[in-house]
């Protein structure tokens, strides 16, 4: 059945269908909408479920780690602050390996306080022991509610997951959606069992503590099995194809790769924006393509090397920063680039945050940027560069506009213009309210901004 569905309501679908026994809530923008679709289902009878209200996202993990604990299938989520309240909780429930499902509505982080979509808030718990994925769109969501369970049930798993979903961009907004029947939905995730549950016939020690010679053990073990789920996702989504009939592309889905030489590594929803530029500019003869991450943990090193492989140039755009160094998803791929041999120069952009519009035009530049890095690259091999050419059809301008070769190894940042506003009257170095310089260093490079944070 096809229905007309924001975000959020299409993932309290979906968790509708996966039957949860407990549901933990507490609201946070853009989040809320879950929480209460979900509190409806409840009230009117559609799941029987236990909807606990409780006073805190702190309290709201806690309350579904205790579920879980009594072998439970578990919901909560959370958005922003209230990700970083319950962060504390976080590690409890992963090295608990209590397999909670949590959607989390991406959103920027305060100060300055902002209730739009970045991702920020993940990905600054990414080493917090959960899978995490990334939804493109709003049938995606749904769709991961239900094998987000199949995943985390996994008895070879056994570990929490984090639906991301962005914050308005898709919490927020309305496609239409196709409902499985509940049928289908019990036919692919069957009634949840465990055996890491209190058991008064069998007890077992839950929550314990282990000393040093103990507790590399179970660090080991909890890396072992996040490196398992990378199987185990690949066989949830087969088994979820021949169910539904939706096929994803694994944790890490490819556009026009195979014969690309200039590929953007994204995350989320921009990806949709991505696919459309890129087909744009291949029919202006710029060899382009794009790789989607949908899972951050595990992460997809060997599949992304395989995607990558023999490629003139590699861009990572997302949507946080890690300031002082550069985008985390950007470390993470340089590290298994660098891991699988593969040498490509990489460049980073940054946008998005605080929901600042990532346009066609800026990714246009990005591509155009890549083709500048790749001729770079090119020339200090000795090789014939074709990277100027791809600068100037992805630039749209005369070759005298295209950007200028950037030298060969280096990995460079790349931050997104900033609103035009930064430069009209908002706190500066040496003023009331400023507390540090925007500048550009050899690291990070603000586009549209120059050394004095004055829009270039």
């Amino acid at each position: 059945m096809k229905r007309f569905l924001s975000g959020d309501e299409a993932f309290a679908e979906g968790v509708r269908l996966a039957r949860p026994a407990v549901i933990s809530a507490y609201p946070i923008t853009p989040q809320t909408v879950v929480v209460e679709r979900l509190s409806e289902m409840v009230e009117s009878g559609q799941l029987n479920a236990h909807y606990v209200h409780v006073e805190s996202e702190h309290s709201a993990l806690s309350c579904a780690m205790g579920a879980s604990a009594t072998g439970a299938r578990t919901f909560t989520a959370t958005s922003s602050q209230g990700l970083l309240y319950m962060a504390e909780v976080l590690t409890y429930a992963a090295g608990g390996r209590f397999p909670i499902v949590m959607m989390n509505a991406n959103r920027a982080t305060a100060l300055p306080w902002n209730i739009y979509g970045d991702q920020r808030d993940s990905l600054a718990l990414l080493d917090h022991g959960w899978i995490q994925v990334y939804a493109q769109d709003n049938q995606e969501a749904l769709d991961l509610a239900l094998m987000a369970y199949a995943v985390a049930e996994h008895p070879s798993v056994s570990l929490p997951v984090m639906v991301n979903i962005d914050g308005f961009a898709l919490t927020h907004t309305y496609e239409a959606v196709d409902i499985p029947e509940q049928q289908q939905a019990d036919e692919f995730l069957p009634s949840y069992e465990t055996r890491n549950r209190f058991d008064f016939e069998q007890p077992v020690n839950l929550g314990y503590s282990a000393g040093p010679e103990f507790n590399r053990h179970y660090q080991y073990w909890h890396h072992r099995d996040m490196l398992v789920a990378e199987t185990v996702i690949d066989e949830v989504e087969q088994r979820f194809a021949q169910v539904m009939g939706r096929q994803y592309g694994g944790m890490a889905e490819e556009y026009r790769t195979a014969d690309a030489q200039l590929v953007l590594v994204c995350v989320g929803s921009v990806a949709g924006l991505v696919r459309q530029v890129v087909d744009q500019l291949r029919d202006q003869g710029v060899p382009c393509g794009m790789v989607r991450l949908r899972y951050l943990r595990p992460f997809p090193a060997q599949r992304l090397n395989q995607l990558l492989a023999g490629k003139a140039a590699v861009g990572v755009l997302e949507k946080d920063i890690s300031f002082g160094a550069e985008g985390t998803v950007f470390t993470n791929v340089n590290s298994a680039l660098a891991q699988g041999g593969n040498g490509a120069p990489t460049m980073n952009f940054i946008g998005g945050l605080g929901g600042d519009d990532i346009t066609a035009a800026q990714i246009r530049n990005a591509f155009a940027r890549l083709a500048a890095l790749a001729e770079g690259d090119q020339r200090a091999k000795g090789a014939p560069a074709a990277g100027s050419q791809w600068a100037e059809a992805a630039a749209g301008k005369a070759s005298a506009s295209a950007p200028d070769p950037v030298p060969t190894g280096i990995r460079r940042a790349e931050i997104l213009s900033l609103p035009q506003r930064v430069a009209d009257g908002y706190p500066r170095p040496g003023q009331p309210g400023a507390t540090s310089s925007a500048h550009s260093s050899n690291c990070v490079v603000f586009l549209g901004v120059d050394d004095e944070g004055e829009v270039a």
